[in-house]
């Protein structure tokens, strides 16, 4: 956008005529025409205080550039892979710069170069890597301003990661703020903070709440790959995935009830009796153990809340309540192990 469509632009925006700006300004209204027009540009003198008469920056008075698209940007970034390469890294750097200059607006492509050009640096070792310090904080912190969720939350992340490799701990915690709390690159970062200034026991306790969700998220998507196997009568498959639940229940340490029970409803589709009376007897002797990652060396940092007496004993009703369903198990009537397990009720 040319300087005279942005200084149209945003007088609009202001609700501003040119004769209103003119004044303001102490200029004619008809050399504001003609700045709009693109018959004429302001003198220089005037850049300042025009951009703070219609509340932007400098940056976006003078983008004389579109935005790039994503095309043009991933261009730009090859183009810089390839200077690295084959340039010195100073003058590829300058070029990198004088690409800002010219789309100041970008932050996608802001974000981009100083994520190459500073992970080059660190890689490379280049001579008086230090002296671009500021120059690439400057780039991470406007890329902060972005509409983008994903550029604001992977330059947040290069801040962190900047103030970490400095060993400003109390800096890198700063900007973590800017990652949402559930955001599990924040709470690893956290955690890696932590264990850094000698706070062990919340490292510790951050890694264990991240294991634990990680599982449960893992869990759930398994459990939803099973779903669609099924729904395509995909029974090979759909058994790898029940197994591959067991064994996730086995390694994150959830207790023998979690890894019975996964294969359940798979086995009653099949019909497997055998399997089914199985899983049932597991599941009902594992009662005990439906919180046993309490007892895990991997949380015993974390406060797990404690499961009643009278809690185990609703579940072992429900469960055998449910045993007792002759349209899901009616297919056992006749086996004893079935049978012995109603007589429990």
């Amino acid at each position: 956008m040319s300087i005279g469509k942005v200084i149209r632009k945003y007088r609009k925006a202001q609700n501003m005529t040119q004769e209103e700006m003119a004044g303001r300004l102490g200029v004619t209204a008809p050399a504001v025409n003609k700045w709009e027009n693109e018959n004429s540009y302001p003198d220089i003198m005037l850049l300042a205080p025009i951009a703070r008469l219609l509340a932007i920056s400098l940056d976006t008075l003078l983008s004389f550039q579109e935005n790039l698209t994503q095309e043009e940007v991933n261009a730009m970034v090859r183009q810089a892979e390839a200077m690295l390469k084959g340039k010195p890294y100073g003058e590829a750097l300058e070029w990198a710069k004088k690409k800002i200059e010219q789309y100041p607006n970008c932050e996608q492509l802001i974000l981009y170069m100083a994520v190459i050009f500073d992970a080059q640096r660190i890689t490379q070792e280049i001579p008086d890597g230090e002296k671009y310090d500021d120059y690439f904080c400057s780039l991470y912190i406007r890329a902060l301003d972005s509409r983008e969720e994903a550029t604001r939350i992977r330059a947040a992340d290069s801040l962190v990661g900047f103030y970490m490799r400095k060993e400003q701990y109390e800096k890198a915690e700063e900007y973590l703020k800017y990652l949402s709390l559930q955001n599990p690159v924040r709470k690893i970062r956290q955690a890696e903070i932590y264990g850094k200034t000698d706070r062990k026991r919340e490292a510790y306790k951050a890694y264990e709440e991240l294991l634990f969700s990680d599982y449960q998220r893992a869990s759930a998507e398994l459990h939803g790959m099973y779903m669609l196997a099924l729904g395509s009568n995909d029974m090979e498959r759909a058994r790898m995935l029940v197994d591959k639940q067991r064994e996730l229940a086995r390694c994150f340490e959830m207790g023998s009830y979690h890894e019975a029970s996964c294969g359940m409803e798979l086995a009653v589709r099949e019909k497997d009796a055998d399997t089914v009376l199985t899983i049932m007897e597991e599941m009902l002797a594992g009662i005990g153990e439906i919180c046993g990652y309490r007892e895990s060396p991997l949380y015993e940092h974390m406060e797990l809340k404690a499961v009643s007496e009278e809690f185990l004993k609703e579940i072992r009703k429900n469960l055998l309540e449910c045993f007792q369903d002759e349209e899901s198990y009616g297919f056992l009537k006749n086996d004893k192990r079935w049978q012995n397990i109603r007589k429990m009720h």
